[in-house]
């Protein structure tokens, strides 16, 4: 089986990370290929393509869509962007996967989700950080009883936005910028994927630290859980030097992770109890093209993508909640749309 793959923005992910997983030779049996590209800047898109070696160049969806190589999408463009988009992509019948945060409100990622239910294609949610081989030998442990119930979790997730990236994430809110729809989101997903279970509801603060203007540049929040864990979380764009990491404490012990928030997701994991402190042993792979195999799996045995279209309205959710209550200073219940 062949996909073709039609990437909708030449954004610094696809550059950077995208098109080589796209490429990437998995062991699912399915090639696949970036194919074409769509961007509004005709220099831009030419450029790219011809940096990436990508056939087709197009400035209109509508020319991409119709390409007949084209079977998926993947779509990198600002967040105010998703919802056409992904609407557009579904009516022409093409499997998507979409950047988080899906859309800038619930609605929104709810009726994307929807049309692409109604016609049968894959939807995915690229939150890459579960598909990193530190967070699943995480996941199994936590899952194995090791260290117990789990009461408590800690996500420090604090970082210095680079320069090239200081754009519309820090100078436009109706871009859905912003720290909390760009890292919060990707620990909400963390935390649900990690524990299992949905936060029942968020305190949280945001700041202005220096580097936004008009935008959160960082944020702590509190979660609860149905289990009655806490998890506590800071992300931030202007902490340089803090490092990445998270912790999950139990009643028979607890798991220390540093280095595992990253794109390279390569940092040391060590379980403590009363046996005493081991190091696992984890083989990292590229999560990008981990993810896009689970994706190709997805589209020929009719299984699940990495991150479900709704996996994302979750998290999605998760992060509104926190910006409503880093704005109200109150308590905010998160209310999850029935599908």
């Amino acid at each position: 089986m062949r996909i073709g793959w039609g990437f909708i923005g030449a954004s610094t992910i696809a550059r950077q990370w995208m098109v080589d997983a796209v490429n990437a030779r998995g062991e699912v049996g399915v090639t696949q290929e970036v194919v074409a590209l769509m961007s509004t800047n005709k220099a831009r898109g030419t450029a790219f393509a011809h940096e990436m070696g990508i056939a087709g160049v197009y400035q209109n969806i509508d020319d991409l869509l119709a390409d007949p190589a084209v079977d998926a999408v993947y779509i990198s463009t600002t967040n105010e962007l998703h919802k056409s988009q992904v609407l557009a992509a579904a009516a022409a019948g093409k499997h998507v996967l979409c950047e988080k945060p899906l859309a800038l409100n619930i609605e929104d990622a709810v009726q994307m989700v929807q049309a692409c239910r109604e016609v049968g294609v894959v939807m995915g949610t690229n939150h890459h950080l579960r598909n990193a081989a530190t967070h699943q030998a995480i996941r199994r442990q936590i899952e194995s009883g090791v260290i117990g119930d789990v009461v408590a979790m800690r996500i420090f997730h604090a970082v210095h936005l680079p320069e090239n990236l200081q754009t519309w994430r820090i100078n436009k809110p109706q871009a859905g910028g912003g720290v909390i729809l760009d890292i919060v989101v990707h620990d909400a997903d963390t935390v649900r994927y990690l524990l299992g279970e949905d936060p029942i509801d968020v305190m949280a603060y945001a700041q202005h630290a220096g580097m936004a203007e008009t935008i959160e540049d960082g944020a702590m929040t509190i979660m609860r859980m149905p289990s009655g864990a806490l998890v506590q979380s800071h992300e931030s764009f202007v902490v340089p030097f803090a490092g990445t990491g998270l912790e999950v404490h139990g009643t028979k012990g607890s798991i220390f992770a540093r280095g595992v928030m990253t794109q390279q997701s390569v940092g040391e994991i060590e379980v403590v109890t009363e046996q005493g402190r081991q190091l696992l042993e984890v083989v990292p792979h590229n999560l990008y093209a981990h993810s896009l195999q689970k994706f190709a799996l997805a589209i020929s045995e009719k299984a699940q993508p990495a991150v479900t279209g709704e996996d994302g309205v979750k998290s999605l959710a998760v992060a509104l909640a926190v910006a409503q209550s880093a704005v109200t200073g109150q308590r905010v219940e998160i209310n999850y749309p029935v599908f």
